[in-house]
């Protein structure tokens, strides 16, 4: 039972929500013979109903692969299953027949056309998923003359047998908005599935877009300086004029002004400020599908500790994003003394399954060595059944910028 509990909570939002509709759809499907039992209860006959029962039961798995094969088909991950359309449709058909040749005429109950609505309204629900509208339509247009048949050879008056005509056209709306309404949702779950991990690829690529473009406008004049000025130095090397020296010097210079320039830009990618990344969190988890609470705000604390801890907060929304399922994350702050003690911050999600153990990638150990170096620790692992904890604790009275 806890093993299947644990796969259970394994399975993401769409795959448990696919699960559970064609779980649904299966079982409806599968009552098809008790439904066969219960309407043709007033018979009391065996040896009549036992040929229908197994024609029943043979109508029910044609039935439940056809809706399972269309399902399928309209997700986009197989063709149309025409052969299980047809073959469902030749079972109808052969059902009603042998309705209509073992049952008798019974004047309470018409058993003749009760069972060929459960035969049709079966293979009118499993059939909506498989093919497009139309052709369901057409298969209902087919079947209104057949009712009215079936209820003449019934014995029923010709305003009866319009009545068990509306009945069929009722179970078809039934059946079909049932079952196709619930392949539709099926769909858009895992469309919306889908658009969330394209947005959070498209966040990080973004962030890296950024980086370059970042890199290119500091580097890229100044490249092109020094590029020109080595290549006048040189110019005056080979004439032997003293101003080649102090063209390589100006280039020398230029040269420590880009690796400055590109050491803040790094410091600003790598070191970000604590309001800027909770917001940022915030803002990426959304657009992931991801429902992300933070319960403080962050001010009051040292610069150098909002620093570092918005690493810690930058590190985790990566972690988030790229190693779990999460359907909410909640980022809580807690400080123990603001000049003095330690702030405590910690990152929950519900993305990662029960009883799975602590895994620390390349990212979290080097986020654990960063605040190691400024007297500070991280830990990761399970946290309540289902969720998964990132902590990171450091002492405000010697919180100094992780390197």
């Amino acid at each position: 039972m806890r093993s299947l509990t644990g796969w259970w909570r394994g399975r993401g939002q769409p795959e448990r929500f696919d699960l559970y509709t064609r779980l649904s759809m299966y079982g409806v499907v599968c009552f098809e013979p008790l439904v066969v039992i219960a309407v043709l209860a007033p018979v009391r006959d065996a040896g009549r109903i036992l040929p229908i029962l197994v024609l029943s039961v043979a109508h029910a798995v044609v039935c439940l692969l056809l809706t399972r094969a269309g399902l399928d088909s309209y997700l986009g991950r197989r063709p149309r299953p025409v052969g299980l359309a047809v073959a469902a449709g030749v079972l109808t058909l052969a059902g009603t027949g042998l309705a209509l040749l073992l049952l008798p005429t019974l004047e309470e109950s018409p058993a003749k056309t009760a069972a060929f609505l459960v035969f049709a309204g079966y293979f009118y629900a499993a059939l909506s998923t498989a093919v497009p509208p139309r052709v369901s339509l057409l298969a209902l247009l087919a079947g209104v003359p057949c009712t009215f048949v079936v209820g003449r050879a019934d014995d029923l008056t010709s305003q009866r047998a319009v009545g068990i005509t509306i009945a069929l056209v009722a179970v078809f709306v039934a059946g079909y908005v049932s079952f196709r309404l619930s392949a539709w949702m099926l769909g858009v779950v895992w469309q919306l599935d889908r658009s969330r991990q394209v947005q959070a690829r498209l966040a990080v690529a973004e962030e890296r877009l950024r980086f370059a473009r970042d890199l290119h406008d500091v580097l890229g004049r100044n490249l092109s300086v020094v590029a020109l000025k080595s290549e006048l130095a040189a110019k005056f090397a080979e004439r032997g004029r003293a101003e080649a020296v102090t063209e390589m010097l100006e280039v020398r210079r230029i040269a420590q002004e880009s690796l400055t320039e590109v050491r803040e830009v790094v410091r600003g990618y790598r070191s970000p400020d604590l309001e800027a990344e909770l917001a940022g969190a915030r803002s990426v988890l959304a657009a992931a599908g991801v429902d992300c609470r933070v319960l403080v705000d962050g001010t009051g604390l040292p610069p150098d500790a909002q620093a570092t801890l918005g690493w810690v907060v930058r590190e985790g929304t990566t972690n988030v994003l790229r190693h779990t399922d999460a359907n909410e994350c909640v980022i809580s702050l807690r400080t123990d003394g603001r000049t003095t003690g330690t702030v405590t911050l910690t990152m929950e999600n519900d993305g990662v399954p029960a009883g799975r153990a602590a895994e620390f990638g390349n990212g979290l150990q080097g986020l654990a060595e960063r605040l190691a170096a400024v007297g500070g620790t991280v830990s990761a692992g399970p946290g309540a059944p289902g969720r998964f904890r990132l902590t990171a604790r450091l002492p405000l009275d010697g919180a100094a910028v992780a390197p």
